[in-house]
């Protein structure tokens, strides 16, 4: 789970009621659905498919239509607005960016501030603000074309581009399902960090359970027609599942996925011998031997890690140079302790390096940390934050949001078919 560090600038969304009925059809694609979202939170949208997940998605910003119900966020009902001027107050995200091949990364950003009016220099200064958020230097990559960007690197336009007139609600469709399992796991990190800053109600749609975990705040768990099986913290639905359904769509290693809740920030990290380039290699192995330790990490001017250096290599040169080893095990510290041990292994490396917000240096992480962390880890379900409210009119009794939330002010359980922790 995300941890704010900052003030939220998200807004509350209210699905009352929702349904999407297509001509010809006789089940809705999504019956009665009634979702609470809370402001500042990461809510992961998973099922099977065709059960309704992208169509709530598009429902909340109108491109599809809801055929009834209400969709209210930050206590205005947007059913009554005009479309056009909704889809502006809200980011929306897509695979591979959905970036237009004949503008630049700048000119795709600043598409949505054109249309509100922005003046140059504005929308200037939020393009290269932006850039710097998702970890892209704006002195490369803001004249650059999409066909000239990796599939990351598109990605993080995208979220650069949905943010761009700082909107309070980010929509995202199966954002990192094109791209490799590396790249998606340090996308994943990177979204993780751009919210511990910005804050937003970000409602993301996704098959991957695993994904949904590791990002998600609350997970809402569909069955077909979007009926609400299960809607709660990721820790109470593994440990808790509400039904057989749920169960199978968690799937076996259940209790490996708990290792997918404990966050690198959450554990101590080692602390490391340091060097910059132009120091005497001398005076960095010095250090290093006062230390006890068998490696220096090398920042370059912005504390961002280049390399590791061992004892060996140190008493081999004269001076630290700037060079850069792109196979160095690097992990974030919004990566889980999962990610960590998968980056050791793959790199046959008892230790990974530690980064933080814009890829500054934070620590070193072990394995032996890892181990402690996962021998302390405890698997039940965690009861300090109560579950936001969800539920379908076509699956019990259709109650109001007002009367389902005063059942829980009586001590009844408005989370439906999701049980107490126990």
């Amino acid at each position: 789970m995300s941890e704010p560090s900052g003030a939220i600038t998200g807004a509350s969304i209210l699905l009352d009621e929702v349904t999407k009925q297509y001509p010809g059809q006789i089940k809705p694609a999504v019956g009665g659905l009634t979702l609470e979202i809370p402001a500042g939170s990461i809510v992961m949208l998973v099922g099977p498919s065709g059960c309704g997940k992208t169509t709530t998605l598009k429902m909340i910003n109108r491109l599809i239509e809801p055929t009834d119900g209400k969709i209210v966020i930050d206590g205005e009902d947007v059913t009554q607005m005009d479309g056009d001027t909704l889809r502006r107050r809200i980011g929306y995200v897509i695979q591979a960016g959905g970036l237009f091949p004949h503008m630049t990364v700048a000119a795709n950003i600043a598409i949505v501030p054109k249309m509100l009016g922005w003046d140059k220099a504005k929308i200037s200064a939020r393009v290269d603000e932006l850039l710097e958020l998702v970890s892209l230097d704006p002195a490369v990559y803001r004249d650059r074309y999409p066909k000239e960007l990796s599939g990351g690197q598109q990605q993080r336009v995208g979220v650069a581009r949905a943010l761009a007139a700082d909107p309070p609600v980010l929509l995202m469709d199966e954002p990192f399902g094109a791209v490799d399992p590396i790249t998606r796991q340090r996308l994943q990190d990177e979204l993780l960090n751009i919210q511990a800053e910005v804050q937003k109600t970000i409602v993301m749609v996704t098959h991957d359970f695993d994904e949904a975990v590791k990002l998600g705040d609350w997970i809402a768990v569909f069955d077909e027609g979007a009926q609400l099986v299960q809607y709660d913290s990721p820790e109470r639905i593994l440990a808790n599942p509400a039904n057989d359904f749920v169960e199978n769509f968690i799937g076996s290693g259940a209790g490996l996925k708990q290792l997918t809740l404990t966050r690198v920030n959450e554990v101590e990290l080692v602390d490391a011998v340091t060097a910059t380039p132009g120091e005497l290699a001398s005076a960095v192995l010095s250090r290093l031997q006062g230390a006890g330790q068998q490696l220096a990490v090398v920042l370059d001017s912005r504390k961002r890690p280049a390399r590791r250096l061992s004892r060996r290599q140190l008493s081999r040169m004269q001076v630290i140079d700037d060079t850069v080893d792109d196979s160095m095990p690097v992990v974030s510290d919004q990566s889980t302790l999962n990610d960590a041990l998968d980056t050791m292994l793959v790199a046959s490396s008892e230790t990974a390096v530690v980064t933080g917000r814009r890829d500054v240096f934070r620590g070193l992480i072990n394995v032996q940390t890892i181990m402690e962390a996962i021998a302390q880890a405890n698997s039940s379900a965690s009861a300090d934050s109560e579950a936001p409210v969800g539920l379908n009119s076509g699956a019990i009794p259709a109650i109001s949001v007002e009367n389902a939330m005063a059942g829980e002010a009586d001590g009844e359980s408005a989370q439906h078919p999701v049980e107490e922790p126990r």
